[in-house]
Order: structure tokens, then C-alpha cells, then sequence
């Protein structure tokens, strides 16, 4: 009996340690440079993989090459009564990018994501209409969060990565010059967008 139990102990080993292996599978990545520094974001491709592999799509095709961060909103200084913390980017063409379809609104609730300090995630007008331009959160803001106040419709924003290096970038790009519109000025242009490694499997239908 008690050879029997050693030897299920040490499956038992083998066993969690091939789980460790498998979860310890490297993020996805995307490196951005921009004139104000370097961003890199890993992406959930798992959770909100309606949104990651829009992102990537664009990035694969050099789409945000030559774009740029135009926007920038702080809360301190936010009329809205839901104020928030964010840069918003856009490619060339800008944030109304008609270039492809829009995709499915994926919300927080479904996701598990939140809108964190470092949280990437896209602009949209309505449910169902985000294209291209995305935003990065510089602060902890649950407002983008589904059932927050931000967009009156309460369905929140979609979150589908975070920011694992350059959050200091991000800061210092919110803190740049802007007008009375929100708009930067000049805008931070973005010179490259680029995977780091193979598009995911899950991103290639």
C-alpha cells in the first residue's frame, strides 16, 4: 500500500508539472514604437479573441505604421461625469477607419477582463462597430468596465490585452500638450506596430 501510494505521488508530480509547463506558454506580443518610446502589450488571445485577432490583423498588415496616439484624456481635468484616463490611437487613415468590417462587441462581463492600469482595449461608438483604433488605460478606470458609466449604454468597452512594458510611456503621452478637444498636439506618431512571432493559430481563420 504504501509503495502504491509513492508511486501515485510522484504521477501526481509529473503530472502538475507538465500543467506548469503548458500554462507557462509565452504571452502574445506586440511591440509599439511611437516617437515618445517603446510599448510592448500581450494580448488575450484566449478571453477576448474577437478583439485580439482584430488588433493583430491590422498590426500583421502594417496598418498602424505611420498612425499615431491623437488623443489623450485625463480624468483631473474631464467634464464627463464619468471621467477616465486613456490615450487613443488610430492609423493613418484615423479612429473612423472604414477599411474592414466592424466586429463583435466583446464585453468585460463575458471576457473577465477589466479595464486596469495598462489595459488595452477599442474604441467604438455603438455596440458592434469597433474597427482599428484602440485605447490604452494609464489608470485603474472600472467606467469602460460593462454596466460603467462611460458610454450610456452601459456595455462597457473591450478589453483584450495589458501593457507589460513602457506604462511610463503611456503616462507620458497623456501629459502632452493637448487642445480643448482632447486632441494632442502634435500627435505621438506611431512608427511601428509589429508581432512578436507567428499569428496565433486562433487568428489565422
Amino acid at each position: 500500500m504504501r509503495q502504491f501510494e509513492i508511486i501515485s505521488a510522484a504521477v501526481l508530480s509529473m503530472t502538475l508539472a507538465g500543467c506548469a509547463t503548458i500554462s507557462s506558454a509565452p504571452p502574445v506580443q506586440v511591440v509599439i514604437a511611437t516617437d515618445a518610446g517603446r510599448l510592448v502589450v500581450d494580448l488575450d488571445v484566449e478571453h477576448a479573441p474577437v478583439s485580439a485577432c482584430n488588433f493583430i490583423s491590422y498590426v500583421t498588415t502594417g496598418d498602424y505604421d505611420g498612425g499615431s496616439f491623437f488623443r489623450t484624456v485625463v480624468a483631473a481635468t474631464n467634464a464627463n461625469p464619468n471621467p477616465i484616463n486613456v490615450i487613443q490611437a488610430a492609423t493613418p487613415r484615423g479612429s473612423d477607419d472604414a477599411s474592414r468590417p466592424p466586429i463583435s462587441l466583446e464585453r468585460t462581463r463575458d471576457t473577465g477582463l477589466r479595464h486596469l492600469a495598462g489595459t488595452i482595449s477599442l474604441a467604438r461608438g455603438g455596440p458592434d462597430t469597433a474597427t482599428s483604433s484602440f485605447f490604452i488605460v494609464t489608470h485603474d478606470t472600472p467606467s469602460l468596465d460593462f454596466g460603467g458609466g462611460r458610454n450610456p449604454d452601459g456595455q462597457g468597452f473591450a478589453a483584450f490585452g495589458q501593457v507589460s512594458e513602457g506604462l511610463e510611456v503611456a503616462r507620458a503621452i497623456q501629459a502632452m500638450p493637448a487642445d480643448g478637444e482632447e486632441q494632442l498636439t502634435p500627435p505621438v506618431v506611431i512608427r511601428s506596430a509589429r508581432l512578436i512571432g507567428e499569428r496565433p493559430s486562433r487568428c489565422r481563420n
